[in-house]
C-alpha cells in the first residue's frame, strides 16, 4: 500500500478529487457535509491500474485548520498538490507549500482541477506553481489536468499515481516502529482503536508496544477495511489496543516500541523559512501528528535549540514545522541532536553553534561520541545514529564506545591516583572501587576493570591497588603472627602481644582487607582457616555441646571461643538448640 496526502488552498477541489478517484467521500463530519468545507482529516483508498493500493489522507485547506493540515501531511511520504484552474495560486497554497518544504516531502504530483472552468489558464497556473514550488521536492513534479466534476483527466491522474507509487523509495519493514496517531475512538465490543499512517516498521497482532508512555498490547489490526495479522509500511492502519482508554490517547501521540526515547529538548538546523535569529521565541512545533508549544533559542543564523512543552519520540533527522499562533508557518528545521548537552557555562551556546555547524552526516555518531567521551552504542542507535561501525579514534569497551582521548585520561588518572593513595597511606589498601569510579567520573562501574588492567593496577575485592604488595611494611610482623597461630590456632594474641609485634588497628585492618587474618569481636585475631579447623574439632564432640566443652576441644579460652561460636552460628555451620547448648548442622 502507498499513502498520499492532499495539499492546496481551500475550495480548490481536493475532496472532490479524492471522491472521484475512490468513490468515497473523505469528509466524515456532519458539519463538513453541511458546510461543504473540509475541517478535519479524511481518509479513502483506491487501486491503480497496475493493482497498487493507494490510500489518501485528505487535509483541510482553510487557514483556520492549518494544524489539522499539518497532522495529515506530517507522516505522509507523498503528496498530491491541488490547484484550481480558475483561481490559480492562493494564500493557502503558499502555506501548504511551506509545510511541504519544511517536512522535506519530495515525491508527489501537481494536479490542476476545475479545468473545465478556465481551460485557457491551465498553462499559466502550472507555470506559476512550478515557480512557487522552486526549492521544494515538488518543483519538477509531474502535472495532471483534471475536472473532478466531469471526470476528464482522471484516467491520466490514475496512471500518474500508479507511476508515483511504483517509483517511490521503498519503506523499511524492519525499521523501528513509530506510528503517529491521528484518530482515537472506541468500538463497542473491541475497545480502543487508534488510526495512523504506518511509515516504517511492522505491527503484528500480539505486539507489546507503548503509547503515551503506557504499555499496550495489539488486539487486532485493520487496513483498508480488511482484518490483518500483520501490517507493513506504508499503510493506513487501524490498531485495536488493550491497556489504554480512547480518551487517554489521541492525535499527536505515537505508537512505539520500547526502543524509542522521548526528548523535550533538541538541537536543530534550519531547512526552510526564517532564520532562527528572526523567529519569535515562542512558537508551535508540528512533528508527525503532534502539535506542541515550543521555545526557540537561536544558535546562530542556521541552528537553534528547541524546548518542547512535552517530551516527544524524536530521533536525528526528524523534520519539525514551526508555526506562530497566528497560523503562519515560520519555518522548518531538522533534528541534529535529540539529546543535546545542557548549557552551564558562559559561551556554551556559542561553542555549541560551532559544533552543530560541523555536522554534515546526520546519522554519523562520531560527533556524539566525541562530545560525551563515552556512550553506549545502543543509546546512539535509539537516538537515530548509525552504529554499524566503530568510528575512528573510538574504542569499543564492554557495552561502551569510548574515545581514545577519554580512555587515555582514565588510564593515566587511575594510575596516578592509586600511586598517590598508596604513597600517602601504604596500608590504606589503595582506593575503594566507589572512590575510583567517582574520581574518574566513569559512566558505568563495569568500565573500571578494563581501565585498571590498562593502567597496570589491580581491581579486586572492592579495592583498587598497585602491583606492589601493600602489606610489605608489616610482612615480618604478619609472618610472626602466622607462625604463632599455626602452632596454636585458637591461642589468639592479646592486645599487648599485638602491640609488641607492631600490629595496631591500621595494620590489622590492612591485613584483614588482604584476607590474611580474621578479626572477631573483643579484639580476637585468628587466621582465616580458624573457623574450618574449629568445625572439625566440634564435629567430633557429642552433640549438643556446651561452650565449655568447645573451649576444651579447641584448647582455647572463653575470650576466643564465644565470639568464634557466634561466627559459626552466623555462617549457619552451628546452631543453638536450647540455652547454653549448640550442635553442628549436619
Amino acid at each position: 500500500m502507498h499513502v498520499v496526502a492532499t495539499a492546496g488552498h481551500v475550495d480548490h477541489g481536493k475532496s472532490t478529487l479524492v471522491r472521484a478517484l475512490t468513490g468515497t467521500d473523505p469528509d466524515r463530519l456532519a458539519e463538513e457535509k453541511r458546510r461543504g468545507l473540509t475541517i478535519d482529516l479524511g481518509f479513502a483508498w483506491t487501486t491503480t491500474t497496475s493493482g497498487e493500493q493507494v490510500a489518501f489522507v485528505d487535509v483541510p485547506g482553510h487557514e483556520r485548520f492549518i494544524a489539522n493540515m499539518l497532522a495529515g501531511l506530517g507522516p505522509a511520504p507523498s503528496v498530491m498538490f491541488v490547484l484550481a484552474a480558475d483561481q490559480g495560486w492562493q494564500r493557502q497554497s503558499s502555506d501548504h507549500r511551506d509545510a511541504i518544504a519544511a517536512l522535506g516531502i519530495e515525491h508527489g504530483l501537481l494536479v490542476v482541477t476545475r479545468s473545465d472552468l478556465a481551460p485557457e489558464r491551465v498553462d499559466e497556473v502550472i507555470a506559476r506553481a512550478r515557480e512557487e514550488l522552486a526549492g521544494t521536492g515538488l518543483a519538477d513534479a509531474p502535472s495532471v489536468v483534471v475536472s473532478g466534476t466531469r471526470g476528464t483527466g482522471l484516467e491520466e491522474l490514475r496512471a500518474a499515481l500508479d507511476l508515483l507509487v511504483r517509483t517511490a523509495p521503498p519503506p523499511d519493514p524492519a525499521a523501528r516502529l513509530r506510528m503517529w496517531i491521528d484518530r482515537s475512538f472506541t468500538v463497542k465490543g473491541s475497545g480502543t482503536v487508534v488510526t495512523g499512517t504506518l511509515g516504517a516498521g511492522t505491527i503484528a497482532v500480539g505486539d507489546h508496544l507503548r503509547v503515551g508512555g503506557r504499555p499496550v498490547v495489539v488486539r487486532g489490526l485493520e487496513s483498508l477495511g480488511q482484518q490483518r495479522d500483520r501490517v507493513v509500511p506504508t499503510s493506513r492502519v487501524a490498531v485495536n489496543l488493550r491497556g489504554v482508554k480512547a480518551d487517554e490517547v489521541g492525535r499527536g501521540v505515537a505508537l512505539v516500541r520500547d526502543d524509542w526515547p522521548a526528548t523535550g529538548v533538541v538541537d536543530v538546523r534550519l531547512v526552510s523559512g526564517e532564520s532562527p535569529a528572526d523567529m519569535p521565541a515562542h512558537l508551535v512545533a508540528h512533528v508527525g501528528t503532534a502539535s506542541v508549544p515550543v521555545r526557540v533559542r537561536p544558535l546562530g543564523d542556521e541552528h537553534a535549540r528547541l524546548t518542547f512543552d512535552q517530551a516527544l519520540p524524536l530521533v536525528a533527522g526528524d523534520r519539525v514545522v514551526l508555526r506562530d499562533p497566528g497560523q503562519r508557518i515560520v519555518g522548518g528545521v531538522q533534528v541534529l541532536d535529540p539529546d543535546p548537552p545542557p548549557f552551564h557555562r558562559r559561551g556554551a551556546a556559542t561553542r555549541r553553534a560551532d559544533d552543530l555547524a560541523q555536522v554534515r552526516d546526520l546519522r554519523d555518531p562520531a560527533v556524539q561520541v566525541e562530545r560525551r567521551g563515552a556512550v553506549r552504542p545502543a543509546h546512539l542507535a535509539a537516538l537515530g545514529f548509525a552504529v554499524d561501525a566503530v568510528p575512528p579514534s573510538v574504542r569499543a569497551v564492554s557495552e561502551w564506545w569510548v574515545t581514545d582521548a577519554t580512555w587515555a585520561r582514565w588510564v593515566d588518572a587511575l594510575r596516578s591516583q592509586v600511586a598517590a593513595s598508596e604513597a600517602a597511606d601504604p596500608l590504606g589498601g589503595g582506593l575503594s572501587v566507589g572512590a575510583a569510579v567517582d574520581l574518574l567520573d566513569l559512566p558505568d562501574d563495569a568500565l573500571l576493570a578494563p581501565v585498571a588492567q590498562a593502567a597496570g593496577v589491580r581491581s579486586d575485592g572492592g579495592r583498587v591497588t598497585g602491583e606492589q604488595d601493600p602489606l610489605a611494611p608489616i610482612a615480618g610482623a604478619l609472618q610472626a603472627l602466622t607462625d604463632r597461630l599455626q602452632e596454636a590456632p585458637f591461642d589468639a594474641p592479646t592486645a599487648a602481644d599485638l602491640d609488641e609485634l607492631g600490629l595496631g588497628a591500621r595494620e590489622l585492618a590492612a591485613a584483614e582487607r588482604a584476607s590474611r587474618i580474621v578479626r572477631l569481636p573483643g579484639g580476637v585475631v585468628l587466621l582465616p582457616n580458624a573457623p574450618a579447623l574449629a568445625m572439625r574439632a566440634l564435629a567430633r564432640l557429642e552433640q549438643p555441646f556446651t561452650a565449655s566443652q568447645a573451649r576444651q576441644a579447641l584448647d582455647s579460652s572463653r575470650r576466643v571461643v564465644i565470639p568464634l561460636l557466634e561466627l559459626l552460628d552466623a555462617k549457619g555451620w552451628t546452631r543453638q538448640v536450647e540455652k547454653g547448648l549448640r550442635e553442628v548442622r549436619r
